[in-house]
């Protein structure tokens, strides 16, 4: 089924246009459902508070191309913020709410932020003093010292929105922050085109069943790309109804998919996991209207997909895609004869992928000179499209490693097979090699994943004199079972039974749970630093 045209022309459109385009089309469809405050706002009111914060923050100063940071758990407030700030010109850089006092001061002084849009429980503790470009706060529920009330914001003003001075192209819509798996983390400079572009390529015609009448339910972070770029901007571009969740609660949840009769739900694997124990408990309701699940994030084991199909009846579509690309560049199919839930699909449109022979790899050579890898062998997966990003904040070196010639290296191994299906093998960097075979750590969690005794695991390599690395597993038991000698052999042997030999642990630890980002990527170097 082939992917060429997208959803419409991205070209000269802002991503708070194509919004404000939206509320005015829907006016008076419920846009927003706050599962936390209980506000529910139609189409007219979303367009008409985020052009009353914008204005109330061009009357406080905030100019044209600065930096302003958002601080919030999923709400009303954090969506009116992020399209509010690129309405008045300037550029909004996302934090996670879980962060602490030293990684919110490293954001907010990297970055520039020149105000911050918070909440007094967001900050109470953490000492913002100090910080150079910061000049305003301001708080939503609860009230900070220092801090101004976000609702001063939303006061009628006379101030004059800014014309663009820029194009789409030129002109950034948001700075997100990669989640830091090397090194410290790292700001994406993403255009209005990247965005625009990426939920145009996402709806487009054969490749994903996001319409204008969906109800989602979200948990996932706004503030992560795949909860902004793949919930947020698409549904309100599309006239659809978001119905927002602070985090994940699967009583929560559940009661919502009944209530808010919810069409579609974009998950995580660890959330699918939880509702396949809600169904096998018999707590997932029967009476839904809920289509189909989007998972991402994190590499999917294809027997989770089909465990909770086979549970609900509810198909699961997989997707691929990274912060430097907006999100998404693959995304799997629900059609019966395309239907590869162990896959991430195809490419979304106007996105060009090779899959270049590990063997061959030199960032110094064009291209078009390296070779690439023939179907279903692995080899980095190097793309281009719209949706790329423009580079790193002030960092041209970690820009000039990942993006060359126009092409985005994205350090992932993955094989690609006669069909165009593409799977994600696992990150070169992380890579085990066993007596020179290659061991890839996703494939190995994915069958440990199957055994009813596991909750979560990563597999890292350890340094061996004989083998070069040798495999090592961490495991989180589920509830009922007890760690034990007896058990890690049994592991091993039950991964033994499924893979060939090399890729067989060598060793398990037990652990409480696997150290992962906020996206729900394994730290493997927090599991390396364990067995150094």
């Amino acid at each position: 089924m082939l992917r060429t045209r997208l959803y419409a022309d991205p070209n000269g459109l802002f991503v708070h246009d194509a919004v404000l385009g939206s509320c005015r089309r829907h006016a008076e469809k419920t846009a927003l459902i706050d599962a936390s405050s209980g506000r529910r706002l139609t189409y007219a009111e979303y367009g008409d508070e985020v052009e009353r914060a914008a204005r109330g923050l061009v009357a406080a100063g905030i100019r044209p191309g600065e930096i302003a940071a958002i601080f919030l758990p999923n709400s009303w407030e954090f969506c009116i913020a992020f399209h509010a700030i690129e309405l008045a010109g300037a550029i909004p850089t996302l934090l996670n709410p879980t962060y602490r006092e030293r990684e919110v001061r490293y954001q907010l002084e990297n970055s520039g932020a020149v105000c911050l849009i918070t909440d007094g429980a967001q900050i109470s503790g953490v000492n913002l003093a100090e910080l150079p470009h910061l000049r305003r706060v301001y708080t939503t529920r609860q009230s900070a010292a220092g801090a101004e009330s976000f609702a001063s914001l939303l006061r009628p003003s006379t101030a004059v929105l800014p014309n663009p001075e820029k194009s789409p192209e030129q002109t950034l819509a948001a700075l997100p922050y990669s989640s830091g798996t090397t090194g410290l983390p790292k700001g994406a400079m993403l255009s209005h085109f990247n965005l625009v572009a990426n939920v145009y390529q996402l709806v487009a015609p054969n490749t994903s069943r996001i319409s204008g009448s969906d109800r989602m339910l979200c948990c996932l972070p706004l503030y992560h790309i795949y909860g902004l770029n793949v919930v947020l901007n698409p549904v309100l571009m599309l006239g659809g109804t978001l119905v927002l969740v602070p985090r994940f609660n699967v009583e929560q949840m559940l009661r919502l998919i009944a209530e808010e009769e919810i069409s579609m739900m974009p998950l995580v694997p660890p959330a699918l996991n939880a509702f396949c124990q809600a169904a096998e408990a018999g707590t997932f309701p029967r009476q839904h209207k809920l289509q189909w699940v989007k998972c991402g994030a994190a590499p999917l084991p294809p027997d989770l997909a089909r465990r909770f199909t086979a549970l609900t009846g509810i198909p699961v579509c997989q997707g691929y895609g990274m912060t430097e690309a907006s999100p998404v560049t693959h995304v799997g199919y629900l059609e019966p004869e395309l239907y590869r839930p162990d896959s991430i699909g195809h490419p979304v449109p106007q996105t060009d992928c090779r899959v270049l022979s590990q063997s061959d790899l030199d960032p110094m050579e064009d291209i078009d000179d390296l070779t690439q890898a023939p179907s279903d062998q692995p080899g980095e997966l190097v793309m281009r499209g719209p949706q790329f990003m423009l580079g790193y904040w002030k960092d041209p070196q970690a820009t000039a490693a990942v993006l060359r010639d126009g092409w985005y290296w994205s350090g992932d191994i993955v094989t690609r097979d006669r069909e165009g299906f593409y799977r994600v093998v696992d990150r070169r960097k992380e890579m085990i090699k066993y007596k020179g075979f290659s061991v890839a750590p996703a494939e190995v969690e994915a069958v440990l994943m199957e055994h009813p005794a596991v909750k979560e695991c990563g597999v890292v390599g350890r340094a061996d004199a004989a083998a070069g690395e040798i495999p090592v597993a961490f495991v989180a038991l589920r509830d009922g079972f007890v760690d034990s000698g007896k058990l890690g052999d049994e592991l091993c042997a039950f991964v033994a039974d499924r893979l060939t030999h090399y890729k067989q642990p060598r060793e398990v630890h037990f652990v409480d749970a696997v150290p992962k980002t906020a996206s729900g990527k394994i730290l493997r170097r927090e599991l390396r630093k364990a067995i150094a």
